[in-house]
This record gives C-alpha cells, structure tokens and sequence, in this order.
C-alpha cells in the first residue's frame, strides 16, 4: 500500500512500550436468541473525541480519528486503541450483545507507520425495502416483499483514513440502494427478465430491420442467474461509492483511499468481494478455500501495461509501459535487453531505445511493486487526488473501484461450528500464511464449546496477537524471533455453521 512502513523504523517506534504491554485477556461474549431480529443498519459512527473538522479542512486533527462504533469505546478507550506503544488488542466488549451471527473481530493499531489506525470495519443487517416499475410513471415502494442482507466489510485505507471511515459509513447503503430494484425478481424462482417496464414511452421504432436480412440479430438468448445479478448490484455498488468519495472530496477533506473487502449473505449464498490487497479464505473441516485473490502491481501488470499501451498520455513523458528485469541505463542504448509488455507472460529480447530509459510503469517485486513509483494496490476505493511524486500526473486512471466477487453457496454444504470464514486486512496476511490461520483456528476453536458464542472472538484476537507478535528490544516479534507485522491488522471470524439463520 501507500508508503508502506519500513520495519526497521516500525519496530523503532513500536519498542518504546514494554514486552508483553499489548496483550489482554480475551473477553467472552454473551449468547442471545439467535431467532432474535439481528440489527439494522447503523447510523454513522459518532467521534469519540471532542475534536471536530470543518468541512473542506486541509489539517486531520485527532477528532478524526473513531473506531467502528460496535467497540463501544469509552473516550478512554479511543486512548488506549491510538497508543502505538502499547498495541493493545480491540474487541467488542462482553455486554450481553454480540455482533450479528456470533461474528468475531479483533484489531490492533500500526507500531507507527501512520499517525492512526486506517482500517475501518463494518457489521451490519440491512433491510432493502423492494421497488416496482410501473408503466409511464415513477418506481412506487413495495414495503411488504423487502428482503434482510447480512453485510461485513474491512476497509484497509492509505495516505489517510478519510476514504475508510467514508466506505465504512455508506458503502452498505449502496448495495442496499443496487438490490431496491431486484427483490421481486429475486425471490421469483423464475430466470429474470431481460428487460423490466419503462418508466417512459419509447420514442424510436422496434420495427427496425437487421442488417443483413430478415434473419434475428441475435438468435441466442444468454442466461442470466439470480446470483449473477447480485454480483452486478454489488459491482455497480462498489462504482457508486466510488464516485460518491470523488464527489465529497470536492467539498470535504475526505483523503487518500482505501482497500475493500466486503462479504454479502443473501438467499443462501455468501458473496465476497474484494478490491485491494486484503483476503478471505475459509477454513471448512480443516480445508482451506479461497475467496479472493490480492489485486497489486505484479498481479495485474498486464491490465496496467496495456492500458499504458492504449493510452500513452497517460504515462505523460516520464513511464513507459513495457517491463524490464531492471532499470535501463543510458549506457545500454543500443543494447539488446530482456522486456515484456502487456500480451506477454515470458520475456524476450529487444534492442534499447531513448524511451527505454524512461521509469517503468509497474516497478519492483513483492510487497514493493508500484504502480507508477508511487502506490502498491490496482484496485482501491478513493484516491483521486493521488499524484506522482514530483508530478501532476494522476495515479487514478490506473486505480480500478471495481471488485471482483467470489460466490460460496451455504445451502450445497453441511457447516459444522468450527467452520468459519476469515476476512483479514494486509497486516494479518504479511506475516501469517493460509495454513498458519487455517492452524490457529483449529487450535483455538477446539479449546471451546460449539455452542460457546465467545469463541469467534477469541479467534480473531487470537489471529491478531500471532501477527502482530510481542514487543521486544528489537521491536515487534513473532515466537520465531522473526519481524512481526508493524501494519494496522483488522480481522472478521464468520461462523458458517454456528447460530446464524440461512433461511
């Protein structure tokens, strides 16, 4: 991500608090009427802090920072959760309620790459209240055939926390929006229709012949699925949000951008959508399964590189779109040097041009592959103010809203209480793998009752605790002694099998 940490300095800063300051015991939660109604969508979090920020402000002052508002942090504990020494870990606390479906959540503040904890999360219930088309006049609301959704999302953001708290607040609400129109069709066992009622008359003739003769145009009909026009709904919603945080940064200070990674139970079916580098897998009878896949520099170079080719005005004068193993020296004009540009996957030679020298568009490896020297995620929410370094040329054009969304139907399987699904922002997965999670989720779950609500929390604080390891003289350190993760670390556990409603 976006001026990613260094974890030396990371561990510098993060060492000033004594070994062993960030852990805590973890709490239990209370385990209600599962048939109970789970929530609505929750208004905007309130900020702890007596600080405020004028619209169009140009300084973040500390009344921005909040955390999501099911923590139900005191003023005190908004201390405790921006202390960068100390990393101790948050959770929702043991009150009687629980977050809908049993959910677990932990997270924990970075050891000093930014000023505040930039993930955000979101846990809600949404109801879409459905809407019919009528002929010559405006949609009318179908109050009675409205439909529930569970909604969690992270929102990992970067250069600033305004693009993840504004995504935390609304981006439910979008979908909400998106699905208004679907719920008859989506609860017609029928295939959808592939064209409703106009809310105006035509105007043009339908009796235009096809070209080339009395043939139909198109003697094909595609099928389209229920499924299919959710992941649509979901899309659309991530592109509306999008513009929305584009919108506001006109007129608010709403700044940087920030990753999504959000999941969608409807009608039997979880959908994941992500846009960044977060990740979800889920862990069922000791398999691991994964539902997303990271979007960074090296994984989509080719949609980068060809864009590039597409549009060279883009690139200005100062990036070129092809790839090399290294930077090209003035001294190897003339010279033949391995490249590859947007339709290839191997490499070849070809002989070095004055373009060459110019900075290539996607530049290094790992966690430290940038777009345009500049950012290490492809696909984000936000960041439209976002320019080179030293430049007026934007970044955003080669950004994309759009996530891509995995489908997992509940309804195929039988889910035992330790099958759960893990949502994690980057600072879990930097140091922890898929089989290192799928490990501690048995280890964890298996040290409490099926029925015991409080062990997806214990989960994820347990997740969280392994990445973010303890501090030491040497900084942050996991039991190998290796670096632990100095990023912020915000972590979901989903029960597929526990007392959630699938009807």
């Amino acid at each position: 991500m976006l001026n990613r940490v260094r974890s030396a300095v990371a561990h510098l800063v993060s060492s000033r608090g004594s070994p062993g300051s960030g852990t805590r015991e973890c709490p239990t939660l209370a385990s209600p009427d599962s048939t109970a109604p789970q929530g609505t969508p929750r208004s905007p979090p309130v900020r702890p802090d007596s600080g405020s920020k004028a619209p169009g402000g140009a300084v973040e002052n500390r009344g921005s920072f909040s955390r999501p508002t099911f923590l139900q942090l005191s003023p005190e504990g908004v201390r405790r959760a921006e202390d960068q020494a100390g990393r101790v870990v948050q959770s929702p606390p043991d009150t009687g309620r629980r977050l809908p479906w049993s959910t677990g959540y932990a997270e924990v503040i970075n050891a000093g790459k930014s000023r505040h904890n930039e993930d955000q999360a979101s846990c809600e219930v949404v109801y879409v209240e459905g809407r019919q088309a009528r002929m010559g006049g405006p949609e009318k609301s179908i109050k009675d055939q409205g439909l529930y959704f569970h909604y969690w999302g992270l929102f990992d953001g970067h250069a600033g926390g305004g693009a993840a708290e504004m995504a935390s607040r609304l981006l439910h609400r979008h979908i909400r929006e998106q699905l208004q129109g679907l719920v008859e069709i989506l609860q017609d066992p029928a295939p959808p229709p592939l064209c409703l009622p106009s809310t105006t008359r035509a105007s043009v003739s339908l009796d235009s012949p096809c070209p080339g003769g009395p043939q139909p145009c198109w003697p094909l009909q595609k099928e389209v699925t229920h499924e299919s026009l959710v992941v649509g709904a979901i899309e659309n919603a991530f592109q509306f949000m999008d513009a929305h945080m584009a919108r506001e940064q006109r007129s608010q200070y709403v700044v940087g951008g920030c990753c999504a990674l959000v999941v969608v139970y409807l009608l039997g079916k979880m959908y994941v959508a992500n846009a960044g580098d977060s990740r979800a897998i889920i862990v069922r009878n000791g398999d691991i399964i994964p539902m997303s896949r990271e979007f960074t520099p090296e994984t989509e170079r080719q949609r980068l590189q060809l864009l590039g080719f597409l549009k060279p005005e883009l690139l200005g004068n100062e990036f070129t779109h092809l790839e090399f193993p290294r930077r090209v020296q003035p001294k190897e004009l003339g010279q033949r040097m391995l490249y590859r540009d947007q339709s290839m996957t191997g490499w070849a030679y070809k002989k070095i041009e004055l373009e060459d020298l110019r900075c290539p568009l996607v530049c290094g490896e790992g966690k430290k592959a940038r777009v345009m020297a500049t950012i290490g995620v492809t696909r984000a929410l936000g960041d439209h103010n976002l320019k080179v370094c030293s430049s007026t040329l934007p970044v955003k054009p080669f950004l994309s809203c759009f996530p891509e969304v995995q489908v997992y139907d509940l309804t195929q399987y039988e889910h035992c209480p330790d099958d759960v699904l893990i949502l994690g922002t980057d600072g879990l997965w930097d140091v922890s793998s898929d089989k290192d999670v799928a490990a501690t989720v048995d280890k964890v779950l298996s040290s409490y009752e099926p029925n015991d609500p409080s062990r997806y929390t214990a989960l994820a604080q347990a997740l969280v605790l392994g990445a973010r390891g303890i501090s030491r003289e040497q900084g942050w350190r996991l039991p190998n002694n290796k670096m632990g993760s100095g990023d912020d670390i915000s972590v979901f556990v989903i029960p597929l099998g526990g007392p959630g409603s699938y009807t």
